[in-house]
């Protein structure tokens, strides 16, 4: 295990700045999610701790060792690849073995840690079975425990998860983060899924367009979006985003989002000097049905007409035409709701965000 920092990382590929002055730094055994949109320069920064890249400025340190222009092999480092990157010829247990062969590792050595990661990962009645023998939750066991038998410094996974089918993503993404607590081994994990993210990470780092836009646990980044770009990432179905002009009507402050009207408790209203207009956000959670609302909400009612409605069991999204924007609302299990029903809801405005329009920075 390792503390892992990097300092003011960038890497540029012709024109296209796909790294921008990041700086990150990952505690001894932690679990951070590199999370973001496709090509936002998550891989590549991956890529960089990894020692596949070089950067053009900036330092990557493992403890107190300057590792920016080390090759990969001298990292100690171990990375589990989206395609497995299993060998075909190779049995599972000769996969599992390869890294610790090529080390020169005495052969008892070799045989004592490949069963130990082979009954981590739940393959040992595997180990005599050839790749093509293996279903895709088999394969990915067996390059997870090829990663972790060397026993690195530091795990690396670049989306390892991504070519699974739905359920077995939920049971292998919980069983990864139960290995990496068992072995406390310092892990960096890179996903465009936000659920695995949620689920798996201590900490979630964000990324858009080469730079970090927010580090924090995964309830903080819900709770406490930095940024437009944050609060639409972060949240199925999306945060409500919209908006809205700042006026003032009869001492308060109102915010005016096309016909839609919210007036604000007078304890935001400094907070909303110098702002013409912002961009609203609020979570269909933090919609109710105004027969349902939770105890201890302070409703704010708002008159819509139901513009489509999701039936997913659990929950039920209802799309809430208001006389500004259409408002997604999620209802805890089913909701009897028909298109073009005139349905009246409550806000929390104690959940409600409000960000820079110029700038996109949270306000509060």
């Amino acid at each position: 295990m390792v503390r892992v920092r990097l300092e003011n990382l960038v890497k540029r590929f012709g024109s296209v700045t796909a790294v921008d002055h990041v700086t990150l730094d990952i505690g001894d055994g932690e679990f951070v999610v590199l999370l973001g949109p496709s090509g936002c320069g998550k891989t590549t920064t991956l890529r960089l701790i990894a020692g596949l890249e070089l950067p053009d400025e900036g330092r990557i340190l493992f403890g107190d060792r300057d590792v920016t222009y080390l090759p990969p092999r001298e990292r100690n480092i171990s990375m589990v690849f989206q395609s497995y990157a299993v060998w075909p010829h190779m049995t599972v247990y000769e996969n599992i073995a390869f890294p610790m062969k090529i080390r020169k590792t005495p052969e008892q050595e070799i045989r004592e840690k490949v069963l130990w990661a082979a009954r981590l990962l739940q393959i040992e009645d595997l180990l005599d079975r050839y790749p093509h023998q293996l279903s895709g939750g088999q394969r990915q066991r067996v390059a997870v425990a090829r990663a972790i038998v060397v026993e690195p410094d530091v795990l690396l996974m670049d989306e390892p998860l991504s070519n699974l089918d739905a359920l077995l993503r939920v049971i292998m993404r919980s069983e990864l983060k139960k290995l990496q607590r068992r072995i406390r081994v310092t892990t960096i994990y890179v996903t465009h899924d936000q659920v695995e993210a949620m689920v798996m990470a201590d900490r979630v780092a964000i990324m858009n367009k080469g730079r970090l836009q927010q580090v924090g646990t995964p309830q903080e980044v819900y709770d406490k979006p930095a940024n437009v770009f944050v609060a639409g990432f972060i949240g199925s179905p999306r945060m409500n985003l919209f908006d809205a002009s700042v006026a003032e009507a009869q001492g308060a402050v109102v915010l005016d989002a096309g016909g839609l009207q919210i007036r604000l408790p007078e304890a935001y209203a400094g907070l909303l000097e110098g702002h013409e207009t912002v961009v609203v956000g609020i979570r269909p959670e933090d919609i109710h049905p105004l027969d349902r609302v939770p105890p201890g909400v302070e409703p704010y009612e708002v008159d819509g007409t139901v513009d489509f409605v999701e039936p997913l069991g659990s929950d039920t999204i209802v799309h809430v035409k208001t006389p500004g924007p259409v408002l997604l609302m999620k209802v805890p299990g089913s909701y009897p709701a028909e298109m073009g029903d005139r349905i009246r809801v409550a806000l929390n405005l104690k959940k409600l965000h409000v960000f820079d329009k110029a700038t996109g920075k949270a306000i509060f």
